[in-house]
Parts: structure tokens; sequence; C-alpha cells
């Protein structure tokens, strides 16, 4: 059996690393309680706008702006956002699997340049052999406004200089605490609605023009649409990490729960050998 000594350091052990992973989920839910409410309070823009943009596209009609042109994919710009830490369960293996399948999909007929966020989509990717334009490594969580503006007007500037022909965003959308939803959507170009609302006879007439009311609303658009792939990966990596802290603080608790009864199992054989030994040692001298 093992030394007393060996079981009381190994729960000790135990207990710090329990101590570790409550602090670290205590951390992260307040991280995701922030990012959860900057989701739920973005996405009623996030959400309506690409229907709104649609409908002004297919009544103002593609030629009103370079960000509406169509054309045959022969090069793609994809951005990927990933975390930049581990112990978040399967959040960023998951996401890197399903970007890597998408990505070898387009390689057949592609040129595939990446635009990545998160240190652990950067160290993936090194070993591929797809170019790297972009990269954010340092600090990706708290990337400002400012930062996710600066790579929406790169994507823009690669699309409207038919440097790519289409733009995608790959990243974990937050669905719930227990496991976020894998999103790959394409953000440029912008599909044309077929409702029967947008298949009107007569456009609305604008003021301004349809063409001055897209050249401001596309670029916004684009934006936000950065901004709600950064937002909402950032809330789905702390729902995740959250949940993979409460696991490894109920196995620590199981785990010393075990070791305690190991503990006194052989804390008691202990006591049991010795009194044997006390009680052969009187019955011997009685004799």
């Amino acid at each position: 059996m093992p030394a007393l000594i060996d079981l009381r350091r190994r729960i000790k052990s135990v207990q710090n690393t329990q101590q570790i992973t409550q602090a670290m989920k205590t951390v992260s839910t307040a991280k995701f309680k922030k990012a959860q409410r900057t989701v739920l309070e973005g996405r009623p823009q996030w959400h309506d706008l690409p229907g709104l943009l649609e409908k002004i596209a297919s009544w103002a009609g593609r030629q009103a702006s370079p960000l509406l042109d169509r054309r045959e994919e022969r090069k793609i710009e994809v951005l990927i956002v990933t975390s930049d830490k581990g112990l978040c369960g399967a959040f960023n293996s998951n996401l890197l699997a399903k970007a890597q399948a998408f990505l070898e999909g387009k390689s057949a007929h592609c040129d595939i340049g990446l635009v990545l966020v998160g240190k652990k989509a950067v160290n993936f990717f090194r070993r591929e052999r797809f170019a790297v334009h972009r990269a954010y490594t340092e600090k990706a969580e708290k990337l400002g406004l400012r930062d996710l503006r600066e790579i929406a007007h790169f994507l823009m500037r690669q699309y409207v200089f038919s440097r790519a022909d289409a733009v995608y965003l790959i990243y974990n959308e937050f669905k719930s605490i227990l496991a976020p939803r894998l999103t790959v959507v394409r953000l440029l170009p912008i599909s044309e609605t077929e409702s029967e609302a947008a298949r009107v006879s007569f456009p609305p007439d604008w003021e301004p023009d349809s063409e001055r009311l897209l050249q401001s609303l596309l670029p916004l658009y684009v934006e936000t649409q950065v901004y709600h792939c950064f937002f909402e990966s950032l809330a789905a990596e702390q729902a995740a990490r959250m949940m993979a802290m409460e696991n490894a603080t109920k196995n620590a608790e199981e785990l010393i729960s075990d070791l305690v009864l190991v503990l006194n199992k052989t804390r008691q054989a202990s006591i049991t050998k010795e009194l044997l030994e006390i009680m052969t040692a009187v019955e011997a001298l009685a004799e």
C-alpha cells in the first residue's frame, strides 16, 4: 500500500489544483456575464442588418456598390476567430477541424488567404500551406473596436480591389452555456433576397438615393458582422471555459474523496497491523 505521507501530499496537491480551477471558473463566470451582455445587446442589429441590406441590394442592383459585385470564386479571404488560451474543452479543436475541412474543400479551385484572430488559430495554420495575411495573437480577447474596424476595412479592401472574390467568417457562435454553434458564413458578396417583399414592381423612392444609402450602410454592415463574430466567439469561449473549470473542480472533488478513502483504509490497516503485533508480543510473554 502507498505510504501515508505520499497520500497526504497527493491530496494536498489535488486540493491546490481544485482551488485554481475554482478561481478560474469564478473569473470566467464574470467575463462570461460581461460578454453575454454585449452579445445580447448587439444581436438585434447584427441579425437584422443583413436582411435589410439584402432587400436594399435587390432594389438598387449590383451596380450600386463594388461590395455587391459578384464574381466567380477563384480567390477567397477567410477570417477565423479562436482563443489565445486553452482550458476550454473542445472549443478550439472543433472549430479548427471544421475550418480545415472547409478550407480543404475550397482549396481545390480557390486561392485562400487567412486573417487569424487568436493564438490557437495562428499556431494551427502555421503548419498549413495557406497564406496568412493578418494574424492577431497578443491578447486577442482584448481587441478593441478600432482593431476590429481595421480588420473589417482590410477585408473590404481585399474584396473591392479583386484580391478576393468572396469573404467568409468562421467562428463559434454563442448558443448556450453547454455548447457553441460552429458557424461558417459568407460575408461578401451579400446575397440578394428572394422574398416576395423584395421583388416589388416599383422600388421605394429613397432619400438619399439607394446608391448613396448603400455606400454608407455596406461598410457599416461589414464592420458590425466582424464585431458579431468576435463578440459571439468571446462569449462562447468564456462559457466553454466556465463549464470546463466546473467539471475539473467536480473531478478534483471526486478524486479527493477517493484518496481520502484510500488514506483511511491504509491508516486502519497500519493500526490493525500494530495491534496484532502487540497482541502477539503479549501472548508470547505470557507463555
